[in-house]
């Protein structure tokens, strides 16, 4: 992982519905660490973290020569004697469904009758969005209704929570590849992993969608979870179908109310039948079956 432990500049972004691939690598060459937050109206917000010695002059320089077009900026000074865990990972801990989720910067586990989940969460990787507590949900009630999975894939794990709570819920018998397309995520995921002693179970991967062999090569799964965004969702239906075996399950999430529609439209197009939709604020998410 990057040295957190400094200060730095924060490079906020205006937010913007998604970015096209050659800006996203940009800011990903350029900055330390990139973060996506989520407006609730389903827009992504960059926060690119900079040493003190940033130029802003430069960087707008650089966008103007290659003619990017990213959204409007303005550069805040953090500091921080820890970055990691002054301004990233505290989060009071919550419980969702069968699951305690707390963070690294907890002393210890609170009293809980829950599975404990122990996590570092960046603000890119949404452990206490929404989302995240749809999927859990899901996921207690998945564990109710299914047979063990023996093979789970996690496609844009971010910090692996989900891939961790699967591992804990089923007993350490699935064996999980958890895949991101941003390097930082898997190797907080890793780390994750480590804390929570399911290591053995939890493969951290670097991987644009479907693209990376080991994904290919394990397909074709029990059970997929997809906490992403619209978009994505929609670019990956096909793959994910495809790398399903007939019956299992697809859990997606990361679109809103109004997205909602066209999405459960276009997987079932794709050929899966929707099994249930989940509801948190004006967040969505659906469990899809093959």
């Amino acid at each position: 992982m990057h040295n957190l432990s400094k200060s730095c500049k924060l490079i906020k972004f205006a937010p913007v519905d998604s970015l096209p691939e050659a800006e996203a690598d940009f800011l990903d060459e350029t900055f330390d660490v990139v973060a996506i937050n989520y407006t609730d109206d389903g827009l992504e917000e960059y926060v690119g973290y900079a040493p003190l010695d940033f130029n802003e002059q430069e960087f707008k320089q650089r966008i103007k020569k290659y003619n990017y077009s990213l959204p409007q900026f303005h550069t805040e000074f953090l500091e921080s004697k820890n970055w990691l865990k002054e301004n990233v990972i505290k989060f009071a801990p919550f419980e969702i469904g069968a699951f305690l989720i707390y963070g690294i910067h907890e002393t210890s586990c609170p009293k809980t009758d829950k599975i404990p989940v122990q996590v570092y969460a960046a603000t890119a990787f949404g452990s206490e969005h929404q989302t995240t507590k749809m999927c859990l949900t899901a996921i207690s009630e998945l564990h109710k209704e299914i047979n063990t999975p023996q093979k789970i894939l996690d496609m844009g794990t971010g910090s692996g929570i989900l891939s961790i709570a699967a591992a804990k819920i089923w007993h350490k018998e699935p064996k999980i590849i958890a895949a991101d397309i941003d390097e930082e995520s898997v190797d907080v995921t890793a780390n994750n992993a480590v804390t929570n002693n399911v290591e053995t179970n939890i493969t951290s991967l670097l991987s644009d969608g479907y693209t990376n062999q080991q994904i290919k090569k394990a397909a074709p799964y029990d059970l997929i979870f997809a906490n992403i965004l619209a978009n994505p969702l929609k670019a990956m239906s096909k793959d994910a179908y495809c790398s399903l075996k007939d019956g299992g399950c697809y859990l997606i999430s990361g679109f809103i109310d109004n997205q909602e529609q066209d999405i459960i439209k276009h997987h079932q197009e794709c050929g899966f039948k929707l099994l249930k939709i989940y509801r948190n604020e004006n967040w969505r998410a659906a469990l899809l079956q093959k």
